[in-house]
């Protein structure tokens, strides 16, 4: 007599209200053999065909550019062909050597009048954006930003006043420093 498996017999358990089972979502789902193959052949064909995709794309990019490049190239060598179908016109030939060369035949007399350009297309000076014009001249500062920039820092650190008769002394405005702008000694008064 064949050995008898004794039945396990499954029954299933209601969770109760308002409890939770203490596993999280993601161990409720179950793969097969077939899907985590299937998985892998996924995973795999990405793997494989990125950089193939990724250069298909460069490549179309690289055609589009060099397509336009040959169109732009195209249209310039029809403009090209025009010019020189023109140059096989002599009436083409005689207006350029008119103009260009100042050819004229013989008997005919060429005026050249001189200057006439520059007083029809003379600019207004330039303007600021405050509406000032522009000076066509350099001009120089009166102060002398280096002998003022040393007498600043030298002062700065050489100073017996604290920082507190520094501050007001900048809040009174720039008439007290002035002196130390042009290079005079203001004294050494300390109260």
């Amino acid at each position: 007599m064949p050995s008898q498996k004794p039945r396990v017999r499954r029954v299933p358990v209601a969770m109760p209200e308002g409890a939770t089972s203490g596993q999280p979502w993601y161990r409720s789902l179950h793969f097969s053999g077939f899907s985590l193959l299937m998985l892998a052949i996924i995973v795999l064909f990405v793997v494989v065909l990125a950089p193939s995709l990724r250069t298909l794309v460069q490549q179309q990019d690289q055609i589009t550019d060099m397509q336009r490049q040959v169109a732009a190239q195209k249209a310039d060598v029809a403009q090209k062909k025009h010019d020189v179908a023109r140059w096989d016109d002599p009436a083409y030939i005689e207006a350029q050597a008119r103009d260009r060369l100042l050819y004229v035949y013989p008997g005919e007399e060429s005026y050249l009048v001189m200057g006439s350009e520059a007083g029809a297309s003379a600019t207004p000076a330039p303007r600021t954006e405050s509406g000032t014009p522009v000076s066509s001249t350099v001009q120089t500062p009166d102060v002398d930003w280096v002998r003022s920039m040393l007498s600043s820092v030298l002062e700065s650190g050489l100073s017996d006043e604290t920082d507190d008769e520094l501050e007001r002394r900048g809040d009174t405005g720039a008439g007290s420093g002035s002196d130390t702008d042009r290079g005079t000694d203001s004294g050494s008064s300390s109260e």
